[in-house]
């Protein structure tokens, strides 16, 4: 419990866990038979449930104002750079040009495992929801051009990140819960990676074709305006795109790469190289550079000499800045709703009795996260919590090398699991989908847990084998 709110009154474990319960089934009649709007019922029912839990009067909204300031804080910059820099790599014709090069290399038939390997590759280094925002445009070009369900093309897509940023390195989640429990991070990347890649194919491609088959005629988002034709003479060149779209991911790799070689004692903290690589590497930094550079190539160079460049590049970023406000604003009040619930302490209650209970570590482990990620819904806090948690018990039966790696990723396996409403990436992803609620629990959260689960009885496996 946050020992700097006051309580009215304390509730015991077991009626927070039936409040918690209570207020996800109001969330569902208020978004689904009321048709109250997302981000209202999200706000509603934050207010309501923290009366409920005991917080007192004058305590209740500065958590649900902490808890929506603080997920829009760490939002709204990657949702708002990454969505302009989508809008220039769709409107430019960017996206056609990738999209051209990845049919042309996979096939139309391969087009879904196109997509699902491109975003492993561009999940690896950057946060999810950035990474999945700038892919969305090439997903998009490449369902309007072969047709069928948009689910066909996206759930695939979305099961590379939901793996990648769950289980490896440098993703905070891995690496804190890596960190607290004195693991290798190299070792866990290469466990992550045993473990993941046939988890992603399996719980994330082959899942996602499975479920795209219920939604035969799923239509593709407008969500960033029209879709535009170019010309073929008018699209950027290849080489151009790839650096656009690489460039987020060569600063960040760099910020995270200094930032290791820097804990290792390999470069000093005082050298240039780690004081730009601090400045220029943050994900909300480099999507900005990014972005900026964008402007210049994909949209300012070819339109030289056209005339009023300032107000069409001003149009096109309102254009695309527009439809992603309401996108920000139901994050930040999933985030709020995350943050009543952390409040409440139902998840570190439970997750306490789990520990005490002398489960298998690496059972506990799990459980624990997965309990923390139902509480709260950030898989970063959950994995890193649940690291804290099992941390001294791990240091008691003294493992180490794979076998903690092995753990390591069992643990932030069940970080991904149960994504529901106080889950920021539920919304974002949801949106940006053209999903509605039910079809972002029926298609996102069961890919989620259908991962987390997998990867962590793979893991298991590794650590039975190498404990």
């Amino acid at each position: 419990m946050n020992e700097e709110l006051t309580l009215a009154f304390e509730l015991p474990t077991a009626a927070l866990l039936f409040l918690a319960l209570g207020s996800i089934i109001l969330l569902l009649v208020l978004i689904v038979k009321v048709k109250l709007h997302a981000f209202f019922s999200l706000i509603i029912v934050s207010l309501v449930t923290a009366l409920a839990a005991g917080i007192a009067v004058e305590d209740v909204l500065s958590v649900v104002v902490g808890g929506f300031s603080t997920t829009v804080g760490n939002v709204a910059l990657l949702i708002g750079f990454g969505a302009v820099l989508g809008r220039l790599v769709e409107v430019s014709g960017g996206a056609q040009v990738l999209a051209d090069k990845m049919l042309k290399t996979f096939g139309e038939k391969r087009a879904p495992l196109a997509l699902a390997v491109a975003s492993l590759f561009y999940a690896f280094p950057i946060f999810l929801d950035a990474g999945f925002i700038v892919m969305l445009p090439v997903i998009y070009t490449v369902a309007r051009r072969l047709g069928g369900s948009f689910m066909l093309y996206v759930l695939p897509s979305i099961g590379a990140f939901l793996m990648m940023h769950a289980l490896t390195p440098p993703h905070p989640g891995p690496t804190a819960a890596a960190t607290v429990m004195g693991a290798d991070i190299g070792l866990v990347l290469i466990v992550a990676l045993m473990v993941g890649l046939p988890t992603w194919y399996l719980a994330g491609y082959r899942l996602g074709l499975v479920m795209a088959k219920g939604y035969p005629n799923f239509p593709v988002p407008n969500l960033f305006g029209e879709s535009r034709v170019t010309e073929e003479h008018e699209r950027p060149a290849f080489g151009t795109v790839i650096l656009v779209l690489l460039l987020p991911l060569a600063l960040i790799f760099y910020n995270a790469l200094s930032n290791t070689l820097a804990a290792d004692g390999r470069i000093s903290e005082d050298s240039f190289g780690y004081a730009l690589s601090q400045l220029i590497g943050p994900t909300p930094v480099a999507l900005l550079i990014s972005t900026l550079i964008a402007m210049y190539l994909l949209f300012i160079r070819p339109r030289k000499g056209t005339g009023k460049l300032g107000d069409a590049l001003s149009d096109l970023i309102d254009n695309a800045l527009a439809p992603v406000c309401s996108i920000i604003l139901i994050t930040g009040a999933g985030g709020a709703f995350g943050a009543v619930l952390t409040a409440t302490g139902i998840g570190g209650s439970i997750a306490e009795g789990l520990d005490a209970m002398g489960l298998p570590v690496i059972l506990a482990g799990f459980l624990v996260a997965v309990v923390i990620r139902i509480a709260q819904g950030s898989a970063t806090v959950a994995a890193t919590t649940a690291g804290g948690i099992m941390a001294p018990g791990v240091m008691e039966l003294g493992l180490d090398g794979f076998a903690l790696a092995a753990l390591v990723v069992a643990i932030v396996a069940g970080s991904i699991t149960f994504s529901h409403f106080n889950d920021s990436g539920f919304w974002l992803v949801g949106r940006f989908c053209g999903f509605d609620t039910i079809t972002t629990l029926k298609t996102w959260s069961v890919m989620a847990t259908a991962i987390g689960f997998m990867a962590f009885f793979l893991s298991w496996g590794v650590y039975a084998l190498v404990a």
